[in-house]
């Protein structure tokens, strides 16, 4: 008999660990889907204030601020609290400001409300640790790839927002947005569940859950993850106004090409969790940065035109990335940072079993720190060199700095070739 109790509680833990994976996972889509709303509404937006570079980045880029900020705390309060209530309240403190978006008529209107929307983007640091804890630790790489596939709503919103605006202007996209925000809220209290044993213990104090930050291990981590987090979110809100100003598209197709570096990116996040379970953190990590570095470098290259003088006469040739190719390396860039997402939080998970959600907020925070701040300094480079792909030679030298301190760190004391590396002499 107690067999018997012993399976069918197992069969209803395994249950609900599903339920709060599935339903968590969506509510995560769509809370990300709101926090790039600004990387398609904000191409009519530029247009009607009549910005620059420069402020179409701080536009785009402040929900983003607010989403980094706020991960740390929400991280230590899922510890706290558990993460079904802390992101029902998160999701349903959002629903006004996005519909107030659609009021906005001034910039800085824009600039303030988006702080407020941005709270979405926070909804990260409370969903990975409460499912993570749903499952065992073999599996946690895997249930965490799976909730940070909700990333796949920067792809969504580049499929919807469009449409949308394209029927009814933009202000009708904030509005549809509140009602599945609201939506969304009332299926994921319905169908999520809470678990005590999963809270941190009340004696332990804010300052004992952030003492693990005195490891040096973190500020790697958050290093990784500022390229293959803040990378992401970056160049999701910066694609659409890349396709329309570089190749003359109309905002439906270049949100439609977009979305091959958005939905590949957050979709295949999954698959990057099961592989780091199966190979490692380490290793599907130090892959990553190598496919990133060849993308990004190749992305680089503006368009250009140079002059030889041969025995002929002089002959022009013509260097830059069509179109077809551009997307498909923008497509590969996807796929490589949805692994590295994964990998980074795998060594999380496994460094800091005990305190996910306040080293996830950390990690995070600087996750979305980069994605602010990249935006920011994509518009500064433009305004001041005019080529568009400055963006990625930024973002090449960022990934340059995470590949040599991961050698140092990592590589010459790993086996990664299938050898064991040797150890310099102190």
């Amino acid at each position: 008999m107690s067999l018997e109790n012993n399976v069918a509680s197992e069969l209803n833990n395994s249950r609900k660990a599903w339920s709060v994976l599935i339903v968590s996972t969506l509510a995560f889509t769509v809370c990300f889907m709101v926090w790039m709303m600004f990387g398609v509404i904000g191409i009519p937006i530029k247009k009607m204030l009549n910005l620059n570079a420069t402020q179409f980045g701080l536009l785009t880029a402040m929900p983003v601020l607010t989403g980094s900020l706020i991960r740390v705390p929400l991280g230590i309060w899922t510890d706290k609290y558990g993460g079904r209530i802390v992101m029902a309240v998160l999701m349903a403190l959002t629903v006004p400001a996005i519909w107030m978006m659609s009021y906005a008529t001034q910039y800085w209107h824009f600039i303030t409300i988006g702080l407020f929307v941005g709270l979405a983007g926070g909804s990260f640091s409370v969903g990975t640790p409460y499912v993570a804890r749903w499952f065992p630790k073999n599996r946690q790489g895997t249930a965490m790839g799976v909730y940070g596939a909700g990333n796949s709503g920067a792809a969504v919103n580049k499929f919807v927002a469009p449409v949308i605006l394209v029927a009814f202007g933009w202000t009708m996209v904030p509005q549809a947005y509140a009602v599945i925000m609201l939506a969304t809220l009332v299926l994921f209290w319905l169908f999520s569940h809470s678990d005590p044993k999963h809270l941190v213990p009340s004696n332990v104090s804010f300052r004992d859950q952030l003492k693990a930050l005195k490891d040096p291990k973190v500020l790697k981590y958050c290093q990784y993850y500022s390229i293959v987090f803040g990378g992401y979110v970056a160049l999701s809100l910066w694609m659409v106004q890349y396709y329309i100003g570089e190749y003359g598209l109309d905002i439906r197709t270049a949100a439609l090409l977009a979305a091959c570096f958005s939905l590949p990116g957050g979709v295949l996040r999954a698959v990057g969790g099961v592989l780091s379970d199966k190979y490692g953190a380490h290793s599907v990590t130090w892959w990553v940065m190598w496919v990133s570095w060849i993308c990004l470098f190749l992305l680089s290259y503006p368009q250009m035109d140079f002059t030889l003088l041969t025995v002929n006469g002089p002959t022009t040739f013509h260097l830059g990335l069509n179109i077809y190719a551009f997307t498909g390396l923008m497509g590969v860039l996807g796929v490589a940072f949805a692994f590295g997402k994964a990998s980074v939080f795998k060594y999380i998970s496994n460094d800091y079993s005990h305190n996910i959600g306040a080293i996830s907020g950390i990690v995070g925070l600087a996750g979305g720190l980069g994605g602010f701040v990249l935006p920011i300094l994509f518009g500064v480079l433009m305004d001041l060199t005019g080529i568009r792909s400055s963006a990625f030679m930024l973002m090449y030298g960022v990934v340059w700095v995470s590949l040599i301190w991961m050698y140092w760190t990592e590589v010459r004391r790993t086996d990664v070739m299938g050898r064991s590396a040797a150890v310099a002499p102190a």
